[in-house]
């Protein structure tokens, strides 16, 4: 949503954006190299599925395409190759440029020494709808069939994505957090637009293309990391779950 939002405002996105479908029927406004980027840099620090039942009991590690969905210790390097680090060269040659990939809440480290007068905005929604969400994108993503994903699971994943930009990304350049539901309204909308000093699409953020919901409660730690992204968004949140 944050993405398509600043789709017309003289950003290059990619020469391969994947294509819209179902999960995102306005497009996803990622693109299949810096993807691809991405994935080879977690390749190392994913553990691997064991050739010996690994089919059946480790059916939850991500295989290649599904890093997105990884979970990795606080701390993890993250070591590029010259390779890698020259298609990165040359992926933020093309300025002004806006890139997303939920990879990069891992790989950033890799990428800061290319970067130069950017802006970093870290969005984010109620940790157990996003589980929703990504069970849903799991269940219909034929990529996806071949990752057993489970609520808990997931709720690791956003936990340790998140706790990577709150405890080390955040601390090196210009961040902006914002709430999903925030982008919803002129508010998250004109901190956005004043944050990158560019134009935002108002008429692209649709409330009814938010489908999942949940009451469910996560862990603590979860929670935790939720309340602190929600005081950095400046968005009001309940004191505790119920």
């Amino acid at each position: 949503m944050v993405a398509g939002s600043l789709s017309k405002a003289g950003y290059f996105m990619g020469d391969r954006l994947i294509v819209p479908r179902e999960a995102n029927p306005k497009g996803f406004f990622e693109d299949w190299d810096i993807n691809g980027i991405n994935e080879e840099l977690l390749a190392p620090v994913v553990p691997k599925r064991p050739k010996i039942l690994g089919k059946e009991r480790f059916r939850y590690r991500p295989l290649e395409g599904q890093r997105w969905l990884a979970s990795l210790p606080l701390g993890t390097e993250i070591h590029s190759s010259p390779d890698i680090a020259a298609r990165i060269r040359q992926a933020t040659i093309r300025e002004p440029y806006c890139y997303k990939d939920p990879r990069f809440c891992y790989t950033l480290p890799a990428w800061e020494p290319f970067l130069r007068n950017v802006g970093f905005v870290c969005v984010f929604r109620a940790p157990a709808i996003t589980a929703v969400s990504i069970l849903t994108e799991c269940r219909e993503a034929p990529y996806l069939h071949t990752l057993e994903m489970t609520f808990r699971r997931t709720l690791k994943m956003w936990t340790s994505m998140y706790t990577h930009v709150l405890e080390i990304h955040r601390y090196k350049g210009d961040w902006l957090f914002l709430h999903y539901d925030q982008l919803l309204n002129s508010d998250g909308q004109n901190r956005l637009e004043t944050f990158l000093g560019a134009p935002v699409d108002p008429s692209f953020p649709e409330a009814s293309l938010n489908r999942s919901s949940s009451t469910r409660r996560v862990p603590g730690q979860t929670w935790k990391v939720y309340k602190e992204l929600c005081e950095l968004a400046e968005y009001e949140t309940p004191d505790n779950q119920d």
